[in-house]
C-alpha cells in the first residue's frame, strides 16, 4: 500500500514540475511579445491621426 501512494506522489510531483515549467515558459513569452508591441506602439505613436 505505502508503494503505491509513493509512485502516486512521484507521479503528482512530476506533473506539477512539467506544469510549472510550461506555464513559466508561457508567461515570459507573453510577457516579451507585450514588451515589444508596446514600444512599437510608443515609437510610432507621433504617426497616429484621430
Amino acid at each position: 500500500m505505502e508503494e503505491k501512494t509513493w509512485k502516486v506522489m512521484g507521479g503528482s510531483g512530476a506533473l506539477n514540475i512539467a506544469v510549472g515549467v510550461t506555464v513559466l515558459v508561457i508567461g515570459i513569452v507573453s510577457g516579451v511579445l507585450l514588451i515589444v508591441s508596446g514600444a512599437k506602439l510608443l515609437a510610432r505613436r507621433s504617426k497616429i491621426l484621430f
